[in-house]
């Protein structure tokens, strides 16, 4: 009787390591000084569909076939052409002309944010900072502050936005830059509640502002920060934007402002989930 030697074979799988790259140096941040690991999303996965076999049917007697004519076999409608994905929209043209967009804004009028977090609405002042109010003014008619991210959200300090979403926009407007309003603080002061625009030096003031949260800040007033208007109803509602992430790359684990420019809110999706959004920013009449 011969004797049958059986071996086991045993495969051991190891799953390579995947290093995630560091982030770039952030570039100069355009702001006022100040003094929780993303959550995995879980992308849920489509069943693959089921083919159903039809069973054979039964083969028929030859004397009837020979007498039945055979019936054609009916034609299978066939599939319809599947949908092209949806493209993405083409960016408006008047956003990415920060040139055109340069009308005279009102003496005084409210602007109406529309956020993850809910509404508040700001009343704005042209007497405070006229170029200031006027690039604001415009930025809100030509629909800029949309899906646009609180990117800087400093508890007890100040909560910051204004760098667009899309790339090919925050090019745009980069390098459009105004002049510095003066700041007088006996008109208005950089108090709780107050809306200003951010800056990096002097005349280097764009797209991003900023909503205080204490009556400390008036300290930016002697730093060239005029405010432009204040929050006149859901103050609320700012208290509520997320602030977990605290100050921003290089110098704290908030996104880097590099990145946001050049990847857009692709970027602070990924990275950054908890984030709070502007949904829509307009006028009131």
């Amino acid at each position: 009787m011969t004797r049958t030697l059986i071996f086991a074979l045993s495969f051991t799988l190891i799953a390579p390591a995947c290093d995630k790259p560091e982030s770039a140096a952030d570039p100069a941040v355009v702001t006022p000084a100040s003094p929780a690991a993303p959550a995995k999303a879980l992308a849920a996965k489509a069943p693959a569909a089921e083919a159903t076999a039809k069973p054979a049917a039964p083969a028929k007697a030859a004397a009837a076939a020979a007498v039945q004519p055979t019936a054609a076999p009916k034609a299978k409608p066939s599939a319809p052409a599947a949908k092209p994905a949806p493209s993405a929209p083409p960016t408006a043209a008047r956003l990415l002309t920060p040139a055109k967009a340069t009308e005279e804004a009102p003496d005084t009028f409210k602007v109406k944010f529309e956020t993850t977090k809910g509404v508040f609405i700001v009343q704005i002042h042209r007497a405070w900072a006229p170029t200031g109010v006027d690039r604001f003014y415009n930025l809100v008619k030509v629909g800029f502050f949309s899906d646009v991210a609180f990117f800087r959200v400093i508890a007890g300090f100040m909560a910051q936005f204004g760098i667009h979403g899309d790339p090919k926009v925050s090019t745009a407007w980069r390098s459009a830059r105004i002049t510095d309003d003066p700041v007088d603080s006996s008109v208005a002061s950089n108090t709780r509640g107050k809306l200003t625009f951010a800056m990096a030096g002097p005349n280097t003031r764009t797209t991003q502002l900023f909503v205080s949260f204490a009556d400390r800040n008036k300290r930016l007033d002697g730093m060239g920060f005029p405010p432009i208007g204040e929050i006149v109803d859901g103050m609320n509602v700012v208290d509520r934007i997320h602030s977990g992430y605290g100050e921003g790359a290089p110098r704290g684990r908030g996104p880097a402002q590099g990145r946001l420019q050049s990847e857009g809110n692709a970027y602070l999706k990924a990275e950054f989930p908890a984030l709070d959004y502007i949904k829509s920013a307009t006028i009131l009449p």
